[in-house]
């Protein structure tokens, strides 16, 4: 079993400004948008931090608004934002979510040559990282090119020397880079990881085919000791030191179904970090990934740890 102590969680990657259409339809017929913050890493440590976890984000903004509201967001969520490196060169980069039926959301990115591909191994805060509990990155920074996949190898590298254990989230985005580039990368950072998360779908680029249960023994064999594979509304399977787990999906009514991966493996690490066994980190990564698709945006529907049994209540129930 891994063991963390009570250190937190550190990640590495890009956030973004997020405007959202806020209701079903065209974005052109939108007459106002909502405005938050969205990035794979950042909604990770939020989640942790609800859960009580200390949290911190590594990463690049510019020097603009929307970088403010970046940092502003994150800080207010109680993530330790230190190692936020503020970049006068680029603007912040932006995303644009649009509801365009009840069932589909298109999600468009605006941050080509954005502050997330300037990301530089001189940008790691080696203090921290050092002193994490977990590292948690995600195939989606080394997408943004050369130097910011240097920069994943790079914390990828002091952790392991370091014995912090490294958490990766395949995270493929079509949008970034083919199947043909992405696969040889994922699966070398896959199999240099501790605990390795993928959609059933994205264990295809690693190489990994069968049944869920397969998938995940599969997915261990390509080096990590922990493999989840998370299956949406059919809940997930992990293969944890050989032994395989199963977690069913808690049902609810999904609203946005946009970070609820990112909300299972903040669940799952929340309680890795507390020393919590298998069954008890699927069961809270599973309730977490439910709460998140409850509300709209990115990260805002995240659960507390006072808030966990909420969803098993009756229909109805007023808590007072």
């Amino acid at each position: 079993m891994i063991m963390t102590g009570h250190r937190g969680l550190v990640t590495i990657g890009e956030t973004m400004a997020l405007l959202t259409t806020p209701a079903v339809g065209r974005l052109r017929h939108a007459p106002s948008l909502t405005l938050s913050v969205g990035g794979a890493e950042s909604n990770v440590a939020i989640g942790v931090r609800r859960l009580g976890c200390p949290a911190a984000w590594i990463g690049r903004v510019g020097a603009d608004e929307l970088g403010e509201l970046v940092v502003s967001r994150l800080r207010a969520e109680g993530v330790d934002v230190s190692g936020v490196v503020t970049d006068p060169g680029v603007p912040t980069s932006l995303m644009v979510k649009e509801r365009r039926t009840a069932d589909i959301t298109r999600v468009t990115y605006y941050r080509a040559g954005g502050p997330g591909t300037r990301l530089h191994p001189d940008d790691l805060r080696w203090d921290r990282i050092v002193g994490a509990g977990v590292l948690h990155l995600t195939g989606i920074t080394p997408a943004l090119g050369p130097s910011p996949r240097a920069t994943v190898e790079a914390a990828m590298s002091l952790a392991r020397s370091s014995g912090v254990p490294v958490s990766f989230d395949v995270n493929y985005r079509a949008a970034l880079w083919s199947r043909d580039q992405a696969g040889p990368v994922l699966r070398e950072l896959a199999s240099a990881c501790d605990i390795l998360f993928a959609g059933d779908d994205e264990a295809g680029l690693l190489g990994v085919a069968g049944q869920p249960a397969d998938l995940a023994r599969g997915l261990c064999a390509l080096g990590p000791r922990q493999a989840v594979v998370k299956l949406g509304a059919r809940g997930a399977v992990a293969c944890v030191d050989g032994e395989v787990h199963e977690v069913a999906p808690v049902p609810v009514n999904a609203v946005d179904a946009v970070g609820a991966g990112d909300a299972f493996v903040a669940g799952y690490l929340a309680e890795l970090l507390r020393g919590a066994p298998v069954k008890e980190r699927l069961a809270t990564a599973a309730a977490c990934g439910a709460f998140a698709v409850t509300a709209p945006g990115d990260w805002e529907g995240q659960p507390t740890r006072a808030e966990l049994g909420l969803l098993t209540m009756s229909t109805g129930t007023v808590v007072r």
